[in-house]
C-alpha cells in the first residue's frame, strides 16, 4: 500500500472477487480501512469513488484518499445494523436504515460526476426480460412504469451489513454509485438479510419496511416496493448469468413476495 498513508498495522477483513479489505492504524493513531480494488472490480469501484466523494461525509464513510487501484477511508466502526437486527429486531434494524437514508438524501451543493446510470445498472434485468420473459418481463415492464420518477445519486448498494456504527454514529460504507430514483436506494433493504429468506420472503415484511423506507426518502410506498421487486429479479438475473441456478431461485422467492405486497399498495 501507499507509503505516504503511514500505515502502521494492519489486519485483514475481507479478500474476494471485489478486492482486498484491511482495518488499519496511521502512525497518527487514526483508524482507517485500507482496500485494494481487483481489477475486475475496478469499473464499479470509479463509480464508488465518485458517489463517497460528492457525499464528503455525510451519512457515510470519509474517502480519505486513492492512489490507483487503492483507497483509504474512515473507519465507520464495526457494530452493522445485522447486529441490531440480531439483538434488538428488524423494527429496530428498520428504524436505523430509514435515518441513513435521510441523511445520505440530504441535499449536497456539489454536482456529482462519475456515477452509473439506471439504464446500466439494470442491463442484465433488461437482457434476461428478452431471454427468459416470466417475472424477469414482469419486472422490466415494472421498472419503465417507474422511469418517470425523479433523479439523485444514490448509494445504490444499501443492506445491513453496509451500515456501521462508529466514532460519528451510524454511516453507510461500500456504495454502488448510482443516478436514479430515491426510491431505489431503499430496494436493497427489503432483499436482505441475504442470509434471513424467512424476512426476504414475507410479504408483509416487505410492506412493513416500504411504508418505514419511503418517507425517508420522500417517494410512495409503492415506488419503494416496485424497485424492491425490481432489484429483486436483478439480483436473480446476476445469478443467472453466473449459472448459479439456485441462488436464482431464492431470489425470485424474494421477489414474488416483494411483489405480493407491491399488487397490495
Amino acid at each position: 500500500m501507499p507509503t505516504a498513508w503511514a500505515v502502521i498495522e494492519a489486519a485483514s477483513l475481507a479478500d474476494g472477487i471485489g478486492g482486498q479489505v484491511w482495518r488499519a492504524r496511521r502512525l497518527s493513531g487514526e483508524p482507517v480501512v485500507i482496500k485494494r480494488v481487483s481489477a475486475q472490480a475496478a469499473a464499479d469501484a470509479a463509480h464508488a469513488i465518485a458517489y463517497l466523494d460528492w457525499r464528503e461525509g455525510q451519512g457515510a464513510a470519509r474517502l480519505l484518499a486513492v492512489d490507483g487501484d487503492w483507497q483509504m477511508q474512515e473507519d465507520a466502526g464495526e457494530r452493522t445494523l445485522t447486529h441490531v437486527l440480531e439483538q434488538e429486531g428488524d423494527a429496530a434494524a428498520t428504524l436505523i436504515a430509514a435515518e441513513v437514508l435521510g441523511v445520505l438524501h440530504a441535499p449536497s451543493g456539489r454536482r456529482a460526476e462519475g456515477l452509473q446510470t439506471m439504464t446500466d445498472r439494470f442491463a442484465a434485468l433488461t437482457a434476461a426480460a428478452r431471454s427468459e420473459g416470466g417475472l424477469f418481463a414482469e419486472a422490466d415492464a415494472w421498472l419503465k412504469t417507474l422511469a418517470s420518477g425523479p433523479v439523485q445519486p444514490l448509494h445504490g448498494d444499501l443492506h445491513h451489513d453496509n451500515i456501521l456504527f462508529g466514532a460519528r454514529g451510524w454511516l453507510a460504507i461500500d456504495p454502488h454509485g448510482v443516478l436514479g430514483d430515491p426510491a431505489y436506494d431503499a430496494a436493497n433493504l427489503l432483499y436482505n438479510p441475504l442470509d434471513r429468506q424467512d424476512l426476504r420472503t414475507d410479504p408483509a415484511r416487505a410492506r412493513r419496511l416500504a411504508e418505514v423506507l419511503a418517507p425517508a426518502v420522500q417517494r410512495p410506498v409503492a415506488a419503494v416496493l416496485g424497485y424492491g421487486f425490481c432489484h429483486a429479479c436483478l439480483s436473480a438475473a446476476w445469478h443467472l448469468e453466473d449459472g448459479d441456478v439456485a441462488e436464482a431461485e431464492r431470489s425470485l422467492a424474494t421477489a414474488r413476495a416483494i411483489q405480493a405486497a407491491l399488487k397490495q399498495a
